[in-house]
């Protein structure tokens, strides 16, 4: 995909989210380069525990991880929305260090992204062989999936979480009709948790989570031409037990009109754009998702306080 490619999609979801009644915005837009660096600040938030527990696993449980995973035979490590390897690094140098014979396919849409991750896993651990991958999760896996070594995906962060309703049903059945019968997921997902802990992850005290949102207004100026004054609106997250989602918004605090590619989109008063969700899930969810999605769980993971889980599915 072209540089004017993905500026033009991008045009075309703003508009369209902004055009509905419900408006909303892509969080696949959060990560342009000022988005990429707010995101590694969240990442290391005292709030944000998903990254300390996601850690706190992989070094606990790196051995178990390693043999499960490697047969022996080589394989290929496919991950989808790489970030900046943070976590999967352990993995991958516990994986060299017990002389496993693997390819780490890093996919994801930010370029930035897979630039910094490239050069410091070359510097960090020069012996591991790396394919970059920018672009969408099921081109890379289209792709990838035509080579005849065992694939292991890893979705990792929770990542699965940012799908509503019967999203990830659909996400993972797509995703396993990519897998050869051999391959593996092994999925990072947050589990439910008192909700005061939840939400301080996405509504942290020095505003970083917020900074992110606004961030994406700013990105909407500075490539499509708009005049969002981000003074003018508040981030408002809040979590339901319930439904296990945490729903981030920003919510227009006057009525006002924004200017985007020459459009004119008009707010209310209080008018919200749904910016992203995060859903927990419990074991009996995580069960029903693997059934529907067409996998069953051949291993878990979890840290000490069981707030989270990594897990191995095999297609069934």
């Amino acid at each position: 995909m072209t540089e004017t490619e993905t500026i033009t999609q991008f045009e075309v979801d703003v508009l369209e989210g902004l055009r509905n009644e419900q408006k909303s915005l892509s969080s696949k837009y959060f990560y342009d380069a000022r988005g990429d660096e707010i995101f590694q600040q969240i990442m290391h938030m005292d709030e944000y525990y998903l990254t300390q527990k996601e850690l706190e696993i992989f070094e606990k449980h790196k051995n178990e991880i390693v043999q499960t995973i490697s047969d022996g035979e080589p394989f290929r490590i496919i991950e989808l929305g790489a970030g900046d390897g943070l976590k999967t690094k352990i993995l991958l140098t516990h994986f060299l260090e017990c002389g496993a014979e693997f390819t780490y396919t890093p996919v994801d849409i930010s370029g930035n992204v897979l630039a910094i991750l490239e050069k410091s896993l070359k510097e960090d651990l020069p012996d591991l062989n790396i394919e970059t991958y920018q672009g969408d999760y099921f081109d890379a896996l289209s792709e990838i999936s035509e080579s005849p070594e065992k694939d292991v995906v890893f979705f990792l962060g929770s990542n699965v979480g940012n799908f509503s309703g019967h999203g990830a049903v659909d996400f993972l059945s797509k995703l396993r009709a990519s897998l050869k019968p051999s391959d593996l997921l092994f999925m990072g997902v947050d589990l439910k948790k008192d909700p005061s802990i939840i939400l301080s992850a996405y509504n942290d005290s020095q505003g970083i989570t917020r900074e992110f949102n606004l961030n994406l207004l700013d990105r909407i100026n500075r490539e499509l031409d708009g005049d969002f004054d981000r003074n003018q609106f508040l981030h408002y997250p809040y979590y339901n037990p319930h439904t296990g989602e945490c729903r981030s918004y920003l919510i227009s605090r006057i009525r006002q009109t924004v200017t985007i590619a020459g459009e004119v989109i008009n707010f209310r008063a209080w008018e919200a754009i749904f910016m992203e969700i995060s859903k927990k899930y419990d074991e009996v969810q995580l069960k029903e998702l693997a059934d529907q999605s067409g996998f069953k769980q051949a291993k878990s993971f979890s840290d000490s306080n069981n707030w989270f889980v990594d897990m191995l599915w095999n297609k069934i």
